[in-house]
């Protein structure tokens, strides 16, 4: 009966999906391919339908008739016929308009006369064509492959880009057999499945989805051996350029005379060089060029590898507008962006070509079952009277300095005593605080590269138990032990965070253990809402978060638990 199904289905593309209906799992995993998850208050899942998101799907291989028929099966009413025209319609523009290469020259192809009309008309291509366009094509000048794209894509136009790639500088590499240690190097089947789709039929450049600590650096790999070319790696810090060289060197034949390091300590290009986004976006006062960006151009790479390409600074994007003859991989554990530019990873990097949801990973056994708490932490009556005195603009930082958590972190690493944990902050004075107040070793951006990469080994090493660090290990930074994570603080309701905040505890552990992570939010605050957002991504990833609320009995216990989850 329609009335048991799971989804209402509005007419502005809005979809509002019941988690407590039986076929709930299975509407989810299908919204996730063509739609993005807005918010989630209560038992209602808000997505909604984008342009990007119906685009990547048929990008993917799906068909607007495909798509509108699943809607139209699990909706409660009949599918709004206005729903159906703007599937089809977004759906059907992805492939209308081509970029190929006719002997040697750069030429768009629409599907008529008219949609080469609009599409000239519109001014901010209007330079980008060699002589103007000429019935349903038009030939571009090959600067301007990469900004017609973002142009058109902004305006609502995908381009698929057939135009093909530069082969690059031949590099002779491949993966081990085996490490120097004996253990056998062997890709897992889905990193195999996400090279493949990378670079199959006629594509060869987009964006790879997977969740963090799934071995996304062994894609990278895998492609650049597949292609046999000179490579070019993007990074977010100085410790993923340090690991990165390290699994090339130990996993592929590449020498170290082979791999240079681009960072603000080292500059070496080499035939696979790593380097960091914020080296290639330095300029020493505003009106300067970028002085490092012709690291784009001073080889001829064949391949260009974006780690956390979410990530990706505008200069860089800029830069990549001049470089879409250069094949390119991105690498995410979720394409959200808080700017919502979410179109120029689609245009400038390419289509998600393979995504695996994280449940399914856990499933399988490649990342840590993880079970996520939010605590709600009362504040003191001074900081709160503090926090509604304040600016709009200085709460959320009031907030996340609340004292009263440092009572949380201190209850918690004793119920987890023995368990490497990490403490995770937005805030460095915060932490200062914390590292005095409970003796813990902190990272922060403000230490020596040197002396993070010596306290994240010790961590490794089982000789540090709890480490405090800053931002900088949102990203790229690999504890495999860590199965405890305390968030006191963060970057508003970045939902990117979140998800690279658990994702530093996700590495499968020895003995099957789960993998916790604690959000502490200020009660009363503007933080819960942040909160809200900054975990709708893992929601729709399949982890629910249980709220407890702390009010400090006894040590060690969170009381008065919640028995909702959000």
């Amino acid at each position: 009966m329609e009335k048991t199904r799971p989804l209402w289905v509005q007419s502005d593309g809005t979809l509002l999906l019941d988690e407590r209906h039986p076929e709930y799992a299975q509407a989810r995993d299908f919204l996730r391919e063509v739609a993005i998850l807005q918010k989630r208050p209560g038992f209602w899942h808000t997505y909604r339908l984008t342009p990007v998101t119906l685009w990547n799907a048929a990008a993917a291989g799906w068909t607007s008739v495909h798509v509108s028929e699943r809607l139209a099966a699990m909706a409660r009413c009949p599918l709004p016929a206005s729903v159906e025209q703007f599937v089809r319609m977004q759906m059907e523009r992805y492939g209308q308009i081509r970029l190929v290469n006719d002997g040697g020259e750069l030429v768009l192809l629409t599907d008529s006369l008219e949609l080469m009309e609009r599409v000239g008309r519109l001014e901010s291509i209007s330079a980008c064509f060699a002589g103007g366009p000429e019935g349903a094509r038009g030939a571009i000048r090959p600067e301007a492959r990469g900004w017609i794209k973002r142009e058109l894509a902004s305006a609502g136009y995908p381009v698929k880009d057939e135009a093909g790639f530069r082969e690059g500088q031949p590099l002779s590499v491949s993966l081990r057999s085996e490490t120097e240690d004996g253990r056998p190097v062997k890709l897992r089947d889905y990193q195999r499945e996400a090279v493949d789709a990378l670079l199959g039929d006629s594509a060869g450049s987009g964006v790879v989805v997977l969740p963090c600590g799934a071995g996304k650096t062994w894609v990278g790999m895998a492609a650049l051996a597949r292609l046999q070319c000179e490579t070019l790696i993007l990074t977010p810090n100085g410790v993923s350029v340090a690991q990165w060289i390290s699994e090339l060197l130990r996993h592929t034949t590449l020498t170290e005379s082979e791999v240079g390091e681009y960072t603000g300590q080292s500059k070496n290009v080499r035939p696979v060089t790593v380097a960091t986004y914020q080296v290639l976006t330095y300029r020493s006062s505003k009106g300067e060029e970028y002085p490092h960006l012709e690291l784009f151009v001073n080889r001829d790479w064949g391949l260009i590898v974006y780690d956390e390409v979410h990530l990706l600074p505008a200069p860089v994007f800029r830069m990549t507008a001049d470089i879409q003859a250069t094949r390119r991989l991105g690498l995410t554990a979720t394409l959200v962006r808080e700017d919502g530019r979410e179109e120029d990873a689609f245009a400038l990097i390419g289509p998600k070509r393979y995504e695996l949801p994280w449940k399914t990973m856990e499933d399988r056994g490649w990342i840590a079952e993880a079970e996520c708490t939010e605590v709600r932490v009362p504040m003191e009556p001074a900081a709160a009277a503090d926090y509604v005195a304040a600016p709009k603009s200085r709460r959320n930082r009031i907030a996340g300095e609340n004292p009263r958590k440092a009572e949380v972190v201190k209850a918690l690493l004793q119920r987890h005593s023995g368990v490497p944990t990490i403490v995770i902050g937005q805030y460095l004075d915060q932490l200062h605080g914390l590292a005095g107040e409970l003796s813990l070793p902190l990272i922060t951006g403000e230490m020596p590269l040197r002396g993070r990469k010596e306290l994240f080994e010790r961590f490794k090493r089982g000789e540090l138990g709890v480490l405090l660090v800053s931002k900088v290990a949102n990203f790229a930074v690999d504890l495999p032990d860590a199965a405890i994570a305390i968030q006191v603080s963060g970057s508003f309701g970045s939902r990117q965070e979140e998800a690279q905040r658990l994702g530093r505890i996700l590495r499968p552990k020895k003995n099957g253990a789960k993998a916790r992570f604690y959000s502490l939010v200020s009660e009363g605050t503007d933080e819960v809402e942040f909160s809200r957002n900054r975990g709708r991504f893992l929601l729709e990833q399949g982890y629910p978060y249980q709220i407890d609320y702390w009010n400090a009995e006894p040590v060690g216990k969170l009381p008065g638990r919640c028995t909702h989850e959000r």
